[in-house]
């Protein structure tokens, strides 16, 4: 019963720091990004710590990291021209280029993990901030209802109703060498939940538009899907069961944007869709 109770506040407090900056104010939820963006970066590269064969370069990863999001944020503001965007290619290639001098074995790896984390958790923290900018200023125009807050409950909303399917009704593994607790019936489960919720908010928040819920529903829970079984992925090769602590009875950051960081390029890649074409 705590660890319940642990879990519930925990929740609700992670919950209202994601979705509060998104109806208050942009800087508010660029910051908030930014902050989930540095501890996702470092519960990413501490993943690696105790291995043997890989080490990925913690200082230059977390380096460019803030570089990248500091110069897209800055950008997107007006404080720096869009020719900076230029300016992300270098800088990537100068971190590379360090593996040089770190004297570290299987320097290949050593790289390719350390852009995976750039890849993985910076740029999809980049987009987010950057299309909740884009958001206010051109998109649904018309609706207070920030696009961000809906994609984060119907994966809230996924991720609820497949644990709860999949508890009452799960018999038929889905990747048990991954994952062994997650079932088709609990995948399934939190497909249809998540179909009816975005046909909710289309109705109560968002009536000119409900199609355009109902597709994005149907887009984010099998990519939720897909985002917590790759993070499960990461760390059952290091062998660890949390990526931190940070979030009593939840585990860390990553446990929690799991399946935000691979869903929200594939939402705010069919927003534009939707909206331009």
């Amino acid at each position: 019963m705590n660890n319940v109770l642990l879990r519930s506040l925990t929740g609700a407090v992670f919950i209202t720091v994601v979705l509060f900056p998104l109806f208050w104010k942009d800087e508010a939820a660029t910051t908030v990004f930014g902050a989930f963006m540095v501890l996702g970066l470092i519960e990413f590269f501490k993943l690696f710590k105790k291995s043997d064969s890989i080490h990925p370069s913690y200082e230059i990863g977390l380096v460019l990291g803030l570089l990248i999001f500091g110069l897209s944020t800055f950008i997107a503001y007006g404080y720096l021209s869009n020719i900076f965007y230029l300016t992300v290619v270098p800088l990537v290639f100068l971190g590379v280029l360090a593996e040089i001098w770190r004297k570290k074995e299987n320097p290949l790896i050593n790289v390719g993990v350390t852009v995976l984390g750039i890849v993985y958790v910076t740029v999809p923290f980049v987009l987010m901030a950057l299309f909740n900018l884009e958001n206010q200023t051109s998109l649904h125009q018309h609706n207070s209802f920030p696009l961000l807050a809906g994609m984060f409950i119907l994966i809230w909303m996924n991720d609820t109703f497949a644990y709860l399917s999949g508890r009452f009704f799960g018999k038929t593994k889905l990747i048990e060498r991954i994952s062994p607790n997650k079932t088709w019936e609990g995948t399934i489960g939190g497909v249809i939940f998540t179909i009816a919720a975005g046909f909710a908010i289309g109705l109560i928040f968002d009536d000119q538009h409900i199609t355009f819920w109902v597709i994005s529903a149907i887009i984010i829970a099998p990519c939720a899907a897909v985002g917590d079984l790759l993070e499960s992925l990461f760390k059952r090769n290091m062998g660890v069961k949390d990526s931190g602590n940070i979030l009593p009875g939840h585990g860390g950051i990553l446990d929690r944007f799991d399946a935000t960081l691979f869903t929200a390029p594939f939402f705010i890649a069919w927003t534009f869709i939707y909206m331009y074409f």
